[in-house]
């Protein structure tokens, strides 16, 4: 029987080559030539004017709504399908998550909901891009620009995803990537913060590391963080980069073999493009009418490593907020969906028996 991990990476040649070197020039830690050329580089690719290295996806998000001077007694608007890092980075700061349930066919947060949720304290909205799929930015930027409020990209699923010709995470006041090791490009652990804002930029490369003052080392005149990665992550992420047109077609024929192959079963929802973007396909996310756990637990008996949708986040017993509010299609698409294998390191034959084992287990039990 064989074996496929829900997840897997690619890591490149050139990768290898760059962390080999920063081991052998001592540059360990968090200094070292990597980290600019990676921000730099990062930067151009994803167009905008500064690119800021950071930890994780989240410390990317905390930094970006820190720079924002977002803190207690503060909103701000999420989804509320989506991975918990994107509403306890605004817990962090202080601040309530005020959580948006999603369209039905985008899984992205749904914009003709969000002005119903601004108040006096909303100062930030936050869209995430679920599962390689853009959000539709100009009504969220119309909204944004109509209140005064910042927008933060939570870009950590969308590497090289374009909305309208530009690219994710240059679109919003400040953004957010992350560089987990199941995303499109990877460092291990790590994130960036992307802006066109120098004072932005400034703020933010600040606060990562831990906030000393300019005039006087160790000294600190404000809450500081230690989000400072290190060169050799660096060194990942620019051999990573270098191949990222490699590593995007190959998502992107890998969602093609996926719907060749799944098109045609009943009852199974497959993932969706539009017109205003491209779906980078970070994870080949569908869903099922009904059984869902049993379908998943049956398909990893026979080799095939799932993952189940994100939980609805207003339900999450460490955000604990209590409402009377009801968040249907979150509710519905959580217990419905789960994603297939999708790292980039899964062959073809990998993928094929991958459908032809959902096939069976759908058609016969």
């Amino acid at each position: 029987m064989m074996r496929v991990p829900v997840n897997e990476p690619l890591i490149t040649d050139a990768a290898k080559a760059y962390v080999t070197q920063a081991l052998e020039t001592g540059w360990i830690s968090s200094a070292g030539p990597f980290i600019e050329q990676f921000e730099e580089a990062y930067a151009k690719f994803i167009g905008v004017k500064h690119a800021i290295f950071v930890t994780s996806g989240t410390s990317a998000l905390h930094t970006s709504l820190r720079a924002l001077d977002i803190g207690p007694g503060d909103e701000v608007i999420v989804p509320d399908f989506t991975m918990i890092a994107s509403p306890f980075s605004v817990m962090y700061t202080g601040a309530t998550p005020v959580f948006v349930d999603i369209d039905p066919e985008t899984l992205n947060i749904d914009a003709a909901l969000i002005e119903s949720k601004i108040t006096s304290r909303t100062k930030a909205i936050m869209p995430v891009h679920i599962y390689g799929l853009p959000c539709d930015m100009d009504p969220i930027m119309e909204i944004a620009e109509r209140h005064n409020l910042a927008v933060v990209e939570d870009a950590a699923e969308v590497h090289g995803a374009t909305y309208k010709g530009k690219k994710c995470g240059s679109i919003g006041t400040i953004n957010a990537f992350s560089f987990y090791g199941n995303k499109i490009i990877t460092t291990g652990e790590g994130g960036m913060v992307t802006t066109d804002d120098d004072a932005l930029a400034a703020r933010a490369r600040w606060l990562k590391d831990l906030a000393h003052s300019p005039q006087k080392r160790f000294k600190h005149d404000e809450l500081g963080y230690n989000y400072r990665p290190t060169n050799m992550q660096a060194a990942i992420g620019l051999g990573q980069l270098e191949s990222i047109d490699m590593l995007l077609k190959r998502k992107r024929s890998m969602a093609a073999l996926y719907n060749e192959r799944l098109s045609d079963i009943q009852g199974l929802t497959l993932p969706v493009t539009k017109d205003y973007c491209e779906n980078v396909y970070w994870m080949y996310a569908v869903m099922v009418k009904n059984g869902r756990d049993d379908l998943c637990k049956t398909l990893k008996e026979r080799g095939v490593d799932t993952r189940e949708f994100f939980l609805p986040c207003h339900s999450q017993p460490a955000i604990n907020m209590q409402m009377n509010e009801a968040f249907p299609v979150t509710e519905e698409v959580s217990g419905r969906g789960f994603y297939l294998p999708s790292g980039l390191a899964i062959t073809d034959e990998q993928i094929i028996y991958v459908c032809e084992t959902l096939t069976d287990v759908m058609h016969n039990g």
